[in-house]
């Protein structure tokens, strides 16, 4: 029986906040690949507070930092963009929330892949419903429990 093709992946993943707390580049592919359902090309950037506040006041005029951005540039047929996801607040999520720190950056990678694939949870509870349940069944497939129980 013949595999299935996986769609082309193009994938930088940047490290300029430190790499002490992020995950492994391998673990990342494997996220971004879950979530990816055309080909893409794809930067995670891994920032630390002050980069992500900065992007987070450019961008969306909101002064702190976030846990993490998307930045789409096509997703037709065919996904580019950019993640931002600062380690500083995903770490302390990760902390108070009671969650394992993998499962929550692996969270908080689908949910941006899904952001860059046109899925938005700000524009209605219908909307966030959606985007959640797709969420669920990515991570589900990943081995990663329901970020939202």
């Amino acid at each position: 029986m013949a595999r299935a093709r996986l769609p082309t992946l193009s994938l930088a993943i940047q490290y300029p906040g430190g790499k002490q707390q992020a995950p492994t580049r391998p673990q990342v592919r494997r996220w971004v690949r879950a979530a990816c359902a055309l080909p893409a090309t794809i930067a995670v950037r891994f920032v630390a507070n002050d980069e992500g506040r900065q992007l987070n006041v450019d961008y969306r005029g909101k002064d702190y930092a976030t846990n993490v951005l998307s930045f789409s540039y096509r997703n037709d047929d065919v996904i580019e963009g950019d993640l931002a996801i600062c380690i500083a607040v995903v770490d302390a999520e990760a902390t108070q929330q009671q969650k394992p720190l993998e499962a929550h950056y692996a969270h908080l990678i689908v949910h941006g892949m899904l952001h860059l694939q046109g899925y938005d949870h700000e524009t209605g509870q219908t909307d966030a419903l959606r985007m959640e349940q797709r969420e669920r069944e990515i991570l589900a497939s990943l081995g990663i429990p329901d970020p939202y129980l």
